[in-house]
């Protein structure tokens, strides 16, 4: 019975949306987007409101604007000049007068650079995940080394390749096996953690040493990559990210909405108290849950700070 409700209530909105407008237009003398920039609070709750708006505009003028919007998402040039010049298109399409109303601009700008600096962030976030670890590359052979620092600060790596890396996680005795899912990607996110919050980092290796509640640190770690990446391009952390930034959501938000989720993780993993290993994907499963069940709040703002308790 829910499922028809919803049915019948969608075909209901999209049939009446057309006089609802066109009635709260002529009796505020205001626009859709202008009421949203008025009455809607600043962040996910406002930003969401005008993407919807924007997607479901039938006026041509907006329609290009947004497909030239999304282009440069792709190419990855997406720049705040460009989102008002778009912002420009749009209030002149909807012919308002912007002496009068000298607010939209900023309001509605804003609006639109969370949402495709939204899908600029999804498009950077896939090229270092289709990025394969190359041993060949001096850049990614010192990423890994400045990992194995920041964890183990003052132990010395005996050599390139040795049993060493199991002691942080990794599964034999050459990382780069095991960022073969999430390419640069994975060692991006441990080494921004391990480095900018690297007193949070050597917690949650020093916990996942523990000889009864134990996991494998590095490995845990490109599993919560995966994660990360999952709620990032399917839309589901959407609101977190427009909550916690004014503009557009940059590489570094990634990497702290990623090592936000690693903390959380462990803390979870240390509450459940598992047998052994074999318990990590119930745990995962039950985290992703309740992650998904958060990010679903449109107040949503995921805070990277921790509390490390021993």
């Amino acid at each position: 019975y829910s499922n028809m409700f919803s049915v019948i209530w969608t075909t209901l909105y999209w049939w009446t949306r057309p006089f609802i407008k066109w009635f709260l237009r002529h009796s505020t003398k205001l626009c859709e987007l202008q009421r949203i920039c008025y009455g809607e609070y600043p962040g996910a709750q406002r930003t969401r409101a005008v993407e919807f708006s924007l997607n479901a505009s039938k006026i041509p003028e907006i329609k290009k604007v947004t497909k030239y919007m999304d282009g440069k998402c792709t190419e990855y040039n997406l720049k705040p000049d460009i989102v008002y010049y778009a912002v420009f298109a749009i209030v002149r399409a909807k012919k308002i007068n912007t002496k009068i109303h000298k607010r939209l601009s900023n309001s509605l700008g804003e609006c639109m650079m969370q949402i495709w600096g939204y899908k600029q962030l999804v498009a950077q976030i896939e090229v270092l995940r289709q990025q394969p670890y190359n041993s060949d590359l001096e850049e990614h052979e010192n990423a890994l080394y400045k990992l194995w620092e920041a964890l183990n600060p003052g132990i010395p790596l005996e050599a390139r390749i040795s049993k060493q890396w199991q002691d942080i996680g990794f599964q034999g005795d050459d990382p780069k096996t095991d960022f073969r899912g999430m390419g640069m990607l994975g060692l991006e996110n441990i080494l921004y953690f391990s480095t900018e919050h690297s007193d949070a980092a050597r917690h949650t290796l020093a916990r996942s040493l523990h000889p009864q509640y134990g996991y494998s640190w590095a490995i845990v770690g490109i599993n919560i990559t995966h994660m990360a990446y999952n709620f990032l391009s399917s839309g589901e952390a959407k609101y977190h990210f427009w909550n916690a930034t004014n503009g557009m959501p940059s590489v570094q938000s990634f990497h702290n909405f990623f090592c936000y989720l690693f903390f959380e993780f462990d803390t979870l993993w240390r509450r459940e108290q598992p047998k052994d290993i074999m318990e990590f994907n119930r745990i995962r499963d039950k985290f992703d849950k309740n992650m998904k069940a958060k990010l679903k709040d449109p107040t949503t703002f995921l805070k990277c700070t921790f509390v490390i308790k021993l």
